[in-house]
């Protein structure tokens, strides 16, 4: 059985807003709450949602985003970490400074550095004021004191150094651009599916060494996380979602409801019910509308719907 959603609030009274900051082309996105005057805690609350933490940094029956979940990997398993404002056992000590170190370059307030089942690599590309904005949150949650399990991992995994090699050859930080010439709901998509989403973490098979095959972004997998298949989702109407409209999307984001009215379980389930279901219909669009915008790949099994 899943777990009951574990924040509430009424995404009817926010809206997304695109402002392209610079004429270079970078994009902050802003997610206000109307009347609010941009309060970054109703921002946070609204892109915690967006960026799927509370899935991965609850353990199951246990307290919102005090960690201790285990995810499984080729490499040993990894247990999520408490990111409640406890200043001993979570983030509560952490700047400014230190939480976009981590999100953006995947490094501990000491420099050390993480592994990339933190999805730091997709995190980096997201607008700076949406990260503090998950901070204001997150320091504004209840502190909940859980020590962080360590992480069970061999030699040679267990270096953390040796992913300053890795990040030599598959990490590219650097904020999310728009598409030029793209509708301002393709980018809006796009952004949420790149960065806050990071939809390509799961749907992107991985070479032996981890890293994303990028010709292969977002066509599926049959060994993502906790060894489950990961559907291709790109518009190849064979193995993708190529059948699909912006309205199905929209749909599955909302319900977890397929168009065959068969429904998603696993992780997915989570990331609906506990993500995707919480943004707005205008934002569920524009993930479908960014999806069906790609080029098609053909990848994977064949699929009905």
């Amino acid at each position: 059985m899943r777990r009951p959603a574990l924040l509430s609030f009424r995404t009817a009274t926010l809206l997304a807003a695109l402002a392209f900051a610079t004429p270079a082309g970078a994009t902050e996105y802003f997610v206000t709450e109307t009347g609010a005057g941009g309060d970054a805690v109703a921002r946070g609350a609204y892109l915690v949602h967006a960026a799927g933490c509370i899935a991965c940094h609850t353990a199951p029956g246990g307290q919102p985003l005090a960690g201790g979940r285990a995810m499984a990997t080729p490499f040993g398993t990894f247990h999520t970490p408490n990111i409640t404002p406890d200043p001993e056992t979570g983030i509560g000590r952490w700047s400014d400074a230190d939480f976009l170190q981590a999100l953006q370059h995947g490094l501990s307030p000491a420099g050390e550095h993480y592994y990339p089942v933190f999805p730091f690599t997709s995190y980096t590309k997201a607008a700076p004021a949406d990260l503090l904005a998950i901070k204001a949150y997150l320091f504004a949650q209840a502190p909940v004191v859980a020590a962080n399990k360590p992480h069970e991992i061999g030699f040679p995994f267990s270096v953390r150094l040796l992913q300053a090699g890795w990040k030599a050859l598959f990490f590219r930080p650097g904020e999310f651009r728009p598409r030029a010439g793209a509708a301002p709901e393709v980018n809006r998509g796009a952004y949420l599916v790149q960065a806050l989403g990071h939809c390509g973490e799961c749907h992107t098979p991985r070479n032996p060494a981890g890293g994303l095959l990028i010709g292969l972004a977002l066509a599926g997998t049959s060994d993502g996380p906790d060894g489950e298949a990961v559907p291709n989702i790109t518009p190849d109407r064979e193995t993708g979602i190529g059948g699909w409209s912006v309205d199905d999307i929209a749909e599955l984001l909302a319900s977890g409801t397929k168009p065959d009215f068969d429904n998603v379980q696993g992780s997915m389930g989570e990331v609906v019910e506990e993500g995707t279901a919480h943004l707005t219909a205008a934002d569920r669009a524009a993930i479908g509308a960014y999806l069906l915008s790609l080029p098609p790949v053909r990848h994977g099994k064949p699929r009905g719907n």
